[in-house]
């Protein structure tokens, strides 16, 4: 019936046959549609496969209203705009309703009176299915008014009605969406008055403005989506509105680092030059992923508040956009990630942390550093021996011509602005740092190489083999005697750490 959109009257759309559905119909069938077919649907949700998805499919096939209950970051609001394809791609609507009327099942005054005048000649428009979607995001201010309705004196005047009559009502957001998909968004920052306003509509389909009471069996799909009331201050779900909700399905964060990077990969807004410019290891990769699993482990960053993804996602950004920015100051035509670069996402970090009480004591920006040095340290048993196995085992430490370098007195600056002969000169003054990767990594590409042996000076010092301290642009890898006496008297002189958590 794809020439449908083609009819015009109400008299030729019952010539066809067309059969109406309410909107819970509509989704619970094309969604088994969907699921003989083998089509996956949800298309860009990642990670959700055995879990989440399953779950909803279960409660459309339920036709249930639904509450996606889950901390900040974890696709609650894509997963309802995604819902949308699982519509008609057009519906009937009676041609001038500001409620989108069923032609076979009008609610409004507008629409009963034109079918009843008119009858099969009452015109005929189509709805996309890209129109049947309305968000609401609930904050304190929103009122009964906005999201149902509330008498129009101006239209009672102009019109010359009483205020019994039902066309002085002024429709709030839910009834305009009649047919379509309605989310409200952070459900729990909705005052409890107005969650109460919403008893009615969920169950017995009628409608309270200000004491007239109308019978208005609307057909939405509500969708809602909170945090876990337990986990905010801000508000709850009021018990009678949450019971009324038939399915609460549970969201949550990436549960590995391949899920993660393939969630960040989808999303970063990257330009086709910065592709094509910037080579990205899979390490450097990683590193940004386990940043965020660090995050949600770590005692300064309320657990309560979450990590969104969108953290892993803007520091992927940046870090690109870190390392195109030194290309262009060295006039290079490619580059590749470093691990200095990692000082660009230290801004992309803090905006998205919730700190607490200790957190705060040590700064957004040290905190940022402290989850970068972590990350590190969890990824590198990956790629070299455990430092500390090796120094308990009492056997031969392939670390320790790099450490006994440091120990002589040699220090190392790795800066974020090198060009690419600087940087491989610098990592290549460092007895036993070239021969150490290739041991453990023999077939890898120069580039990797240079990539590897800085890595693996963060990694000695995370495992405090050898010391590091932050400049204003760049590392600089010390004695890690050296190190303990400079952050000792440097404490002795109350020095406080700058916007970038440096000293």
């Amino acid at each position: 019936m794809s020439n449908l959109p083609d009819i015009k009257t109400f008299g030729e759309l019952k010539q066809t046959g067309y059969k109406t559905r309410t909107i819970k119909q509509e989704l619970r069938e094309n969604l088994i549609a969907q699921i003989k077919n083998k089509e996956s649907g949800f298309e860009g949700i990642i990670g959700y496969e055995d879990t989440v998805i399953p779950d909803l499919q279960t409660a459309i096939l339920s036709q249930h209203n639904i509450l996606l209950l889950g901390l900040r970051g974890q696709a609650k609001t894509r997963i309802a705009r995604l819902m949308i394809s699982l519509l008609d791609e057009y519906v009937p609507y009676v041609e001038g309703s500001e409620l989108y009327d069923d032609p076979f099942a009008p609610i409004s005054w507008f629409a009963r009176q034109r079918l009843e005048e008119q009858g099969d000649s009452t015109p005929i428009a189509w709805l996309h299915r890209s129109e049947r979607y309305t968000e609401k995001l609930a904050t304190p201010d929103v009122t009964v008014a906005d999201l149902i309705g509330d008498v129009d004196p101006i239209k009672a005047a102009t019109l010359k009605l009483t205020y019994s009559d039902e066309r002085v009502l002024h429709f709030g957001l839910i009834p305009r969406a009649h047919r379509s998909i309605f989310v409200i968004n952070e459900l729990p920052d909705l005052q409890a008055r107005i969650q109460v306003a919403l008893f009615n509509i969920l169950q017995e389909k009628d409608i309270q403005i200000r004491g007239f009471k109308l019978r208005l069996p609307l057909d939405v799909q509500f969708v809602f989506t909170a945090n876990p009331e337990d986990y905010t201050n801000r508000g709850s779900i009021v018990t009678p509105l949450k019971d009324r909700i038939e399915s609460q399905i549970l969201t949550h964060y990436p549960r590995s680092v391949e899920i993660s990077r393939k969630i960040t990969q989808q999303e970063a807004q990257l330009t086709k030059a910065q592709r094509m410019a910037v080579e990205a290891d899979g390490l450097v990769k990683d590193l940004i992923e386990q940043i965020a699993f660090e995050a949600r482990n770590s005692e300064y960053i309320d657990k309560k508040s979450g990590v969104s993804a969108r953290l892993t996602i803007s520091a992927y950004e940046n870090l690109i956009s870190h390392a195109e920015r030194r290309m262009l100051l060295n006039g290079e035509e490619r580059t590749a990630v470093r691990i200095a670069d990692f000082l660009g996402v230290i801004p992309a970090i803090t905006g998205k942390i919730e700190l607490v009480y200790e957190g705060e004591q040590e700064g957004p920006a040290k905190v940022a550093n402290i989850l970068v040095g972590k990350a590190i340290k969890t990824l590198m048993v990956r790629f070299f021996p455990d430092p500390e196995k090796i120094k308990r085992s009492k056997t031969d430490n392939p670390y320790s011509e790099i450490v006994n370098w440091f120990g002589g007195g040699n220090n190392l600056n790795v800066l974020d602005d090198l060009s690419e002969k600087e940087y491989f000169d610098i990592l290549h003054s460092v007895p036993g740092l070239k021969n150490v990767v290739k041991k453990f990594h023999p077939r890898l590409s120069d580039t990797q190489n240079l990539l590897l042996m800085e890595f693996l000076l963060h990694g000695l010092a995370e495992f405090s083999q050898i010391g590091k301290s932050f400049l204003d642009n760049g590392f600089e890898f010390k004695d890690m005697l050296g190190s303990l006496f400079n952050a000792s008297f440097e404490d002795d002189e109350d020095e406080d750490y700058d916007d970038k958590g440096r000293y």
